[in-house]
């Protein structure tokens, strides 16, 4: 293909690309080839950053104007339906998939999650937003199955799929999903399928960098079973270049091979390394257990490919010698890969992306929001950016010289996490985000996936994560999660402590948080519960607050509760984790105060023609879906670690109304 534009009059130009996985080995070099090659193409460049990905990668494409980096994984389907419609996408190139088929013995899931699921998100967006003109699906040779080891003639595009792996199961089950979406929907769907790709860039655990960076430190290169297994290989810059004809000669429907008649025995690529370096290759390979299945060959007919155009341009010696100098020159491209260089390396073992991400980020078109404080080392990772308490306490760190970073991941996604704690290096996590519904907790009730999403999977995740890191993490919970019984009558003066069980189930939020409250004691060692109740604020135009919300009804019931006035416990909170506080917390001034005399201090302070009507329990479930908790929480413990804290009728007159009175 000629630079700058395509080959032909006739042939399909692209407007705007959307790359699916850029940052990671073969998307990157075919990111930065379509950037410098076509300047009147914008690329947007999708990747999660996994492992095996990087934002050096892209590098080349940081300065140009049409390019533009995001951080985000495909199987989140909002994001993808976002992303074509806002970035007015007509192209996919759909490269994002887990790959190493040694993970995938041990770690099959993910697999079915990224390969399968992420393709399935993709092709759904498709649908509905109607606006893909070309969507390119890369596959891989293994769909195939075991190539004869007698025959010359290699797999046609029209062979039958006989997947023998975990990994290569899954891809042949997303070429399926492509294939039934365009006979369904009439997607305009390609398919590739590709021999194995070596070159610059590309992560260690694949064969020839490994055994590259093994011999540039002089250690043994290990080979699976005896050795004999033969693949096929091509160089990365000529297969950027077969994506670049497919991209624009591709015929909509069809499956084109990316491969090479040119093979080579595990050994053999083995033994040239070890020429490379000059090594003895009887005394440095060295023979390991082979894997759970081990396909002897893979082997294309290449012929449909060449026939729009594409050649094999690079021979296997310059191309190894090439890798070979590019290696040696950026032997720490990947950070530590000691878990990468094992003979039977899993997902488990390897490190995340290391980028410096802010630094990368911001060369690719972005910023990250990174606050520099200076309070004894501190830095906080903060959960919740958009929310109330989570944009509170950004303001809180910024006034205190607090630093801190906002985390970019989804709670859900454990990789996205763990590339946020690479990142930011905090010292404390605080979770504030969460469910708590839109406008109210009645949301919840026909919400259920999404709020057992947040409120559960994504608490525990980051839990985790903070327990394998060795972080602390400040959880916001609820307090709503009890209420009035025997044992603690309305009015009697006895709260539930934080040892009590759970006993109100009236709404599925409270179920919620009541449920991971109790999973997070098998974490009790590395997370701070704190449990919030009916939160308050200095800023009545806030519809979050409780104060502004009863000011704004009809009607309210008039039951004392515990309450919690942000302006007096947030400081607190982060008091709390200097301290390195754990376990539960009832976390609300002491006492209760009711509706009315909040009212009535609303009423005397801010407007002294308010007028409110009460109406009873009864009344009240007339109008909401889900019954509401109302409690008292002993804030005994709490109020033992601050003894400067007030009772909630004087924290609200001297944090809320004094500051707002009207004269």
């Amino acid at each position: 293909m000629s630079s700058g534009s395509p080959a032909s009059a006739s042939s399909y130009a692209p407007r705007k690309i959307l790359i699916t996985g850029a940052a990671g080995f073969i998307a990157s070099h075919v990111t930065n080839r379509l950037i410098k090659n076509y300047p009147d193409y914008k690329i947007v460049a999708l990747d999660k950053l996994d492992y095996c990905s990087s934002l050096r990668n892209l590098l080349p494409c940081r300065s140009s104007p049409n390019f533009k980096f995001l951080k985000g994984d495909i199987t989140c389907a909002d994001l993808v339906n976002y992303l074509l419609v806002a970035e007015d996408i007509d192209t996919i190139m759909h490269f994002a998939a887990q790959s190493h088929v040694d993970n995938s013995f041990g770690n099959s899931f993910e697999f079915t999650n990224n390969n399968i699921y992420g393709t399935h998100v993709l092709l759904e967006a498709c649908k509905v937003t109607q606006k893909i003109k070309r969507f390119i699906h890369v596959s891989t040779d293994e769909v195939y199955g075991e190539t004869d080891l007698e025959t010359d003639i290699g797999n046609p595009e029209a062979s039958q799929l006989l997947p023998t792996n975990p990994y290569s199961a899954t891809k042949a089950g997303a070429e399926m999903l492509v294939m039934a979406y365009h006979r369904s929907y009439g997607l305009p769907t390609i398919t590739t399928r590709g021999n194995n790709v070596y070159g610059p860039n590309q992560f260690p655990e694949k064969l020839i960098p490994k055994f590259i960076l093994l011999a540039m430190k002089g250690e043994k290169l290990p080979i699976h079973g005896n050795g004999s297994n033969v693949r096929s290989y091509l160089y990365c810059e000529d297969v950027a270049e077969a994506f670049d004809v497919i991209l624009h000669k591709g015929v909509i429907g069809h499956v084109y091979n990316i491969g090479t008649q040119k093979e080579r025995s595990v050994l053999d690529v083995a033994a040239d390394v070890c020429n490379l370096f000059r090594l003895n290759s009887e005394e440095t390979i060295h023979y390991v257990q082979d894997r759970p299945f081990n396909d002897q060959r893979y082997f294309l007919d290449d012929q449909k490919l060449k026939k729009l155009g594409w050649q094999e341009k690079t021979t296997w010696d310059e191309g190894l010698r090439k890798t070979m100098d590019w290696y040696t020159k950026n032997p720490h491209w990947w950070g530590d890969v000691s878990s990468a260089l094992n003979p039977h390396p899993s997902i488990s073992m390897l490190t995340d992306s290391i980028d410096n991400y802010e630094t990368l980020f911001m060369k690719c078109g972005s910023r990250t929001e990174t606050q520099t404080g200076t309070d004894s080392g501190l830095k906080f990772l903060i959960y919740g950016r958009s929310g109330w308490i989570g944009g509170l306490l950004g303001k809180l760190c910024k006034d205190k010289g607090i630093s801190f970073e906002y985390g970019n991941g989804r709670l859900e996604d454990r990789n996205s996490i763990v590339n946020d704690v690479k990142r930011v290096r905090p010292t404390h996590v605080f979770n504030a985000a969460g469910v708590t519904g839109r406008p109210n907790v009645d949301w919840c009730e026909s919400h259920k996936a999404e709020t057992i999403r947040a409120n559960v999977v994504g608490t525990l995740t980051l839990a985790d994560v903070c327990k394998e890191h060795n972080l602390l993490m400040m959880n916001f919970a609820t307090g709503c999660i009890f209420e009035y019984d025997k044992e603690h009558r309305q009015g009697s003066g006895i709260g539930f402590k934080e040892e009590d069980t759970p006993n109100f189930i009236g709404s599925f939020y409270s179920k919620t948080k009541a449920m991971v409250e109790e999973l997070l004691k098998e974490y009790d060692q590395n997370v701070c519960t704190l449990r919030v109740r009916m939160p308050i604020s200095a800023d009545l135009s806030n519809p979050r607050n409780f104060i502004t919300k009863i000011s704004r009804y009809n009607k309210v019931v008039n039951i004392p509760n515990s309450m919690t006035v942000l302006d007096e416990l947030l400081p607190i909170s982060i008091e709390m984790a200097k301290r390195n506080c754990r376990g539960i917390w009832n976390f609300t001034n002491p006492g209760v105060i009711s509706h009315n005399e909040i009212l009535e201090m609303y009423r005397d302070y801010m407007d002294p023609e308010f007028k409110w009507e009460n109406f009873d329990l009864e009344e009240q479930s007339k109008v909401i879906v889900a019954p509401r908790s109302n409690n008292e929480l002993d804030a005994s413990k709490l109020k033992n670690e601050f003894p400067e804290l007030l009772s909630i009728r004087d924290s609200i007159i001297k944090y809320v109304f004094e500051p707002n009175k009207k004269t």
